[in-house]
């Protein structure tokens, strides 16, 4: 009786047993039982969307829930491994504090007003509209011109060569703004 209380302690089953302490001998009772949270999970291949090194990440869901987010060993850049922010991408998408609707404060207003996706959508596309219209410029010293400095774009780090190039086209050659750099440069 003794030794069956005391055998359920790992040092005294190292001892016992004259193992190293890397086996079952280590571990309580407690300890057998534990399981993966992320057992029976589906798992989504995606990339950290932090910059733009491109770390592959294993995002692990089970119905419908999120359950955690890790370096993908099979990523030829990054071998399983996160900086810091990549490891709290589960925080950015879980977070208790992270804001899930739009909201708008009104100009001189102290207070914040949730309004709808589209609406923001629209009033974003309206003031770039309007910016670039104040503030185009088609010719200057004789020379066409064509562009605008009062709006910029910065693009994702995560986008692809292909994408950035038609952000580009379109910013540039659609809206005349020739202030377009990349998150990747930051």
């Amino acid at each position: 009786m003794l030794r069956d209380l005391l055998l359920k302690w790992p040092l005294v089953r190292q001892i016992v047993e004259g193992a190293d302490g890397t086996g079952a001998e280590s571990m309580s009772e407690r300890t057998r039982n534990l399981r993966a949270r992320n057992k029976g999970a589906q798992v989504a291949r995606s990339v950290c969307p932090y910059c733009a090194v491109g770390c592959g990440q294993l995002v692990f869901h089970k119905d419908g829930q999120l359950l955690s987010i890790e370096g993908d060993p099979a990523s030829p850049i990054s071998r399983g491994r996160l900086c810091p922010k990549g490891s709290a991408s589960f925080e950015l998408a879980t977070h208790a504090n992270r804001l899930k609707k739009v909201r708008y404060r009104r100009p001189r207003s102290k207070q914040w007003e949730e309004i709808g996706l589209e609406k923001a959508m629209d009033m974003v596309a309206d003031r770039v509209w309007q910016s670039r219209e104040r503030t185009f410029v088609e010719e200057r010293d004789g020379k066409s011109l064509m562009q605008t400095t009062a709006i910029a774009h910065l693009g994702g780090a995560t986008l692809d060569n292909e994408e950035n190039y038609l952000i580009k086209k379109l910013f540039t050659g659609g809206l005349g703004m020739v202030c377009v750099s990349n998150q990747a440069r930051i």
